[in-house]
C-alpha cells in the first residue's frame, strides 16, 4: 500500500482526532449559526487566499538554498503547509454538511432548540445565561455551549417554566428554565 493512500485514508478519519466536544454525531448537520458559519468561511478563505500561498513561497526560497535535509526553513514550511491542508479539509468538509440555523428567522417560541438563548437557574440558586450553538463556535466564557452537550440536550425540547434535570460531572441537578428567547448569538464563532 502505497503512503499517498494511507495518508489520505487518515484524512477520512479527522473527526476522531478531534476532542469529544467539537466531534459531530454520527449522520447529523453542523448546525451552525450564521456568525460562526461566517467565521469558518473566513478562516478558509485566509487560510486558501493568503496563508497557503505565503507558506507555498517560503517553502520554493528555501528549497532552493540547497540541502533540505538540514534546511529548518523548508522543513518547518512543509510541516506547516500540512497543518494548512488539513485545516482547509477540516473546514471544507465541516462547511459542506452546515445547517445555517438563524435564531432571528425563528417563530417565537417558548420551547428550547438549536439557536436559543436561555436563562435557567441553577439547582445552587445562580441564574445563567446560555446560548445553545455549533460544535464550532463553543464558547463557555459567553455562555455558549453545543447542542451536543449534555446540558443543551437536556434543555432541547423543555419548555419556558419548565423543570428539567441534569445529570453533570457534580452529580445530578434541578434547572428551572426562566427564559426562552430566540435572537442574534453576539459573537458566536467570533
Amino acid at each position: 500500500m502505497s503512503k499517498a493512500f494511507t495518508r489520505e485514508q487518515d484524512d477520512e478519519h479527522d473527526d476522531d482526532a478531534l476532542p469529544a466536544e467539537l466531534r459531530l454525531p454520527a449522520s447529523t448537520k453542523n448546525y451552525i449559526t450564521p456568525g460562526g458559519w461566517r467565521r469558518l468561511k473566513d478562516e478558509l478563505y485566509q487560510l486558501v487566499k493568503h496563508e497557503r500561498p505565503h507558506m507555498t513561497q517560503v517553502v520554493n526560497w528555501a528549497a532552493s538554498n540547497g540541502d533540505r535535509s538540514e534546511n529548518g526553513d523548508y522543513l518547518y514550511g512543509k510541516r506547516r503547509l500540512r497543518e494548512i491542508d488539513r485545516r482547509i479539509r477540516f473546514l471544507t468538509k465541516r462547511l459542506e454538511i452546515a445547517e445555517v440555523v438563524d435564531p432571528e428567522l425563528r417563530e417565537s417560541t417558548d420551547q428550547v432548540f438549536f439557536a436559543a438563548t436561555v436563562t435557567i437557574l441553577r439547582g445552587d440558586g445562580s441564574e445563567q445565561c446560555l446560548s445553545i450553538v455549533g460544535v464550532d463556535e463553543i464558547d463557555l466564557a459567553r455562555g455558549h455551549i453545543s447542542w451536543i452537550s449534555p446540558i443543551a440536550r437536556s434543555l432541547i425540547k423543555a419548555r419556558e417554566g419548565d423543570s428539567v434535570f441534569f445529570r453533570g460531572p457534580d452529580g445530578d441537578e434541578e434547572i428551572d428554565i426562566l427564559s426562552v428567547s430566540y435572537q442574534r448569538i453576539d459573537g458566536a464563532g467570533d
